[in-house]
């Protein structure tokens, strides 16, 4: 295979005629867009300001951004190691990179000032997002160790837990693991099987692997580096148990593994072979009384079990929803690295010439053919969609971790559960995207994109974890239908699926739909656009109203088609885990729904507080496109439920291609504002393509 195996691609086609856009009645539920660019008749280019542009996208966290971006710039050799070390010598060649970022303040940001940290959760967040640029490898690792054992720390313990450790692994002098995961028990967490059983006479935990399908599993930092392991276990006192709790293990001292610990490597993997993840047993092995994070939970050293949530369902649903932090860090990760196959894909599809398209003496551009601007940009908008939809739930995460915690007074329960499910969804959606960008980047690359040099082979290989680490992406949708389906009802906590079935049941599906706030949206943007019943007919394509009342549609239908499905078949008699089996495929589409929806009303309200201007022209360009993609990838759910005619199907996608090639002179600063570094890139095949070849 050769660079010139590039796939073939056709010539553009003429321009098609715009889609009319009707005058709109009455006052608009979102600010208007600047509609200049709705038709060809007067409209003028816009021209990107690239700096403007990354000042935007970085936000509040620019300085912090800029930080480790000048780090990933000085590590960059990292990304040649990854393909000439062994496994064993790059895994300590990330340890050492991990333990120089700790040392610039980048990776703590999190954590309280007293502990050498930064004492700011967004910040962290953004670092943690804009290192997924470089290695991922080291993303990971600082995500095992500041994220999750670290977080586990902070969030779990106490005073106590975090004078013994935060300082320490803040700095990187102690190196920890998140000992969650078990081989049988998987997204599961309520049966994992560890136990960890008190002896009242030593007031020791007695922390026990009774079987391998309990073995901890995909630990990452296990195999080679973790001192300390952060391992949830079924806490059991005088024969009873009280549900999953954390304790702080000892499991290495000097590079020594520790007596009654067994660790083994997970050997290679798809991808981060940087992270030294293994599994862990543990035969009877004895920490003391305090090793218990204590933050909801305590045992007394006569042996009573307290704890300021009785619930033991909603204790536990508390314990894990302080751990949040990662899922949005995640989701944040994968559109990062989608912005890195884009950089380059687009980079190279401006340089790179093909055919003798539309004239007999040179070859054209891969991005003038349609197909080529069909591809990657509405990727593009999407990721910019999906940046602003990462911006709102990091900005609740910080104001939620930034109040009172889950059991102190004036604690918001209800914003909580709002960001676990708002957490789900985006990380959902980020790491899908991430898998299916980097692909499409791949292949419009063609035989260059399959170079290892070029980036894409890493990129495709470590963020592949990304749908399936942190929660499932199935099953954290099924989390966010939870909440759509008992609007985050008081026995939220308590419902397991058979729950969630029998509490859907026992109401009116007309009070479910009502009990959503989407309800009350989809009617009064209903009420703003012309054509009453025929809204969606008579409204213009590119108002952000007709935009989001589409997809608020789509969300209300389908929350209303599950608690149908769900009550007819309770109502029938059935076993309510089977009827939710059944249905489960309607249950995630109606929470990918709502995920969709949350992500264009985060892009609209992002435009609309931009200064009019070449910027926000560029902007409304692009959330026109993913506006409309999004309904035309789903054209045939719209068409079948009556809100998309044939004639208008046709429409939108006439429109997405106009959107395109207005769009097509604006790729390369799109993607510049991004700010990957160009270290970050490498691809100098793909990137100083010239006329006659490579540079």
């Amino acid at each position: 295979m050769t660079v010139e195996d590039a796939t073939d691609q056709v010539p553009p086609i003429a321009d098609e005629m715009p889609t009319p856009v009707p005058e709109k009645d009455g006052p608009a539920a979102v600010p208007d867009h600047d509609t200049t660019h709705a038709t060809d008749k007067g409209y003028r280019q816009p021209e990107v300001d690239v700096a403007a542009m990354r000042t935007l996208l970085d936000g509040k966290y620019a300085e912090v951004r800029d930080l480790v971006r000048a780090n990933l710039a000085e590590h960059a050799k990292i990304l040649v190691d990854e393909e000439q070390m062994t496994t064993a010598d790059f895994r300590e060649r990330v340890k050492d990179v991990v333990v120089m970022m700790a040392e610039t303040g980048q990776t703590g940001m999190g954590f309280p000032e007293e502990y050498g940290g930064g004492g700011d959760l967004g910040a962290s967040i953004a670092a943690f997002e804009t290192l997924a640029m470089g290695d991922l490898s080291v993303l990971v690792k600082v995500g095992v160790q500041f994220g999750l054992f670290g977080g586990a720390i902070l969030q779990l313990g106490t005073k106590t837990h975090h004078d013994a450790y935060l300082a320490d692994l803040v700095s990187g002098r102690t190196l920890g693991c998140f000992a969650m995961t078990e081989s049988g028990h998987g997204s599961n967490v309520q049966a994992l099987g560890t136990v960890a059983s008190y002896d009242v006479e030593a007031q020791e935990f007695v922390i026990t692997t009774p079987d391998d399908a309990s073995r901890k599993d995909y630990i990452g930092n296990a195999a080679a580096h973790a001192e300390v392991a952060a391992v949830f276990a079924q806490l059991e006192v005088d024969g009873e148990r009280h549900g999953v709790h954390a304790f702080v293990v000892p499991i290495r001292e000097d590079g020594r593994v520790l007596d009654g610990v067994r660790i083994e490597d997970c050997g290679p993997k798809m991808g981060l072979n940087g992270v030294d993840n293994g599994r862990i047993w543990f035969d009877g092995v004895r920490v003391p009384r305090n090793a218990l994070l204590n933050q909801f939970a305590e045992v007394t050293p006569e042996g009573r079990y307290l704890s300021p949530i009785d619930n033991p369902n909603r204790r536990f649903f508390t314990m894990l929803g302080t751990l949040v932090q990662g899922r949005v860090c995640v989701g944040g990760a994968g559109i990062n690295a989608a912005k890195v196959a884009l950089t380059i894909a687009t980079r190279y599809a401006v340089r790179r010439r093909q055919f003798e398209a539309v004239s007999p003496d040179e070859e054209q551009v891969l991005l003038d053919y349609g197909m080529h601007q069909r591809r990657l940009l509405p990727l593009i908008a999407r990721t910019y969609a999906l940046h602003f939809a990462q911006e709102v739930v990091a900005g609740q995460l910080h104001d939620v971790f930034s109040g009172p915690g889950p059991t102190e007074e004036g604690a918001d329960e209800h914003a909580r559960r709002m960001l676990e499910s708002r957490a789900a969804a985006t990380k959902a959606l980020g790491t899908w995207h991430a898998t299916r960008t980097i692909q499409e980047c791949r292949e419009a690359c063609g035989g260059a994109g399959y170079i290892s040099e070029n980036r894409f082979a890493a990129l495709k290989a470590d963020t592949d974890v990304f749908t399936t680490f942190e929660g499932d992406n199935h099953v954290l949708l099924q989390l966010v239908a939870k909440g759509l389906l008992t609007d985050y009802a008081g026995e939220f906590e308590d419902m397991d699926q058979l729950g969630m079935a029998r509490f859907v049941a026992g109401l009116a599906v007309e009070t479910v739909v009502e009990r959503t706030s989407v309800h009350k949206l989809v009617q009064s943007v209903r009420d703003l656009l012309p054509g009453g019943e025929k809204w969606d007919q008579e409204a213009g394509l590119l108002d952000p109203n007709y935009q989001l009342a589409m997809l608020r549609f789509r969300e209300e239908h389908m929350i209303g088609g599950v608690a149908r499905r769900l009550k007819r078949g309770i109502d029938q008699g059935q076993n309510p885990g089977a009827v939710f089996s059944r249905v489960q495929d309607h249950v995630i589409a109606a929470a990918q729904a709502h995920a969709e929806r949350l992500v264009l009303e985060a892009f609209v309200a992002k435009v609309a507080e931009v200064p009019d201007g070449d910027l926000k022209v560029a902007l409304n360009l692009l959330c026109d496109l993913h506006a409309l993609s999004t309904i035309e990838a789903d054209r045939a759910w719209f068409m079948e439920h009556g809100r998309l005619s044939s004639q208008r199907s046709k429409a939108i996608s006439r429109e997405v291609g106009s959107l395109c090639r207005k769009l097509r002179p604006l790729a390369v600063d799109l993607v510049d504002a991004f700010g990957v570094p160009q270290e970050m890139l490498r691809s100098p095949e793909l990137l100083t393509w010239t006329d006659t070849g490579p540079a």
